[in-house]
């Protein structure tokens, strides 16, 4: 499954992972949220629902990297560095060129949809 995404207007499309997060995720799109800033590497929000979360220790993260940390907190990365902390693994933008200078500083708009 694809998802269409938009990072303070600049479109890309992300595959979803095989998983049931990704699959709860999916199911609630369309949307838009307002992620907040954190570190200098990604943009995070907390949702109102958990979802069914299985996370592991991906040890590097990548840019363009959707992952869920905890059961309710979406998290897309912009940059790429070694991480300690687990997450789920919701799904990766495809091609993240320019997802950096999208995600600018401080907050970003994102809206997400599903493209099949």
């Amino acid at each position: 499954m694809r998802l269409h995404l938009t990072v303070n207007g600049a479109a890309f499309t992300a595959r979803l992972e095989d998983n049931a997060a990704a699959r709860a995720l999916a199911s609630r799109l369309p949307a838009s949220w307002t992620l907040q800033e954190l570190n200098g590497n990604e943009k995070y929000i907390y949702l109102d629902h958990p979802f069914p979360a299985s996370a592991s220790h991906p040890g590097k993260i990548h840019a363009g990297d959707l992952m869920l940390y905890g059961p309710d907190c979406l998290v897309l990365f912009y940059k790429t560095f070694l991480t300690p902390y687990r997450y789920t693994p919701l799904g990766r933008i495809e091609d993240p060129s320019g997802l950096e200078k999208a995600a600018g500083r401080g907050n970003a708009k994102v809206t997400m949809e599903v493209i099949g």
